[in-house]
C-alpha cells in the first residue's frame, strides 16, 4: 500500500512537471518573434552607436 501511494506522488509530481515545461515552451515560443524584433534594432543601434563612436574619435582625412 505504502509503494502505491509513493508511485501515485511521483506520477502527479512528473505530471505537474510535464506541465510547467511545456508551459515555459510556449512562453518561449510566443516570445521568439518579439526577441527577433528586439535583437534587429537592437543590433542596428550599435552599429549606428559604433559608427557615430568611430566617427567622433578620428577625424577624416580632407
Amino acid at each position: 500500500m505504502f509503494d502505491y501511494e509513493i508511485h501515485q506522488f511521483r506520477t502527479a509530481e512528473l505530471a505537474a512537471q510535464a506541465a510547467h515545461h511545456r508551459l515555459v515552451r510556449e512562453a518561449l515560443k510566443a516570445a521568439k518573434p518579439r526577441r527577433r524584433v528586439l535583437g534587429r534594432e537592437g543590433a542596428e543601434a550599435r552599429l549606428t552607436a559604433a559608427r557615430t563612436a568611430a566617427t567622433d574619435r578620428y577625424t577624416r582625412a580632407a
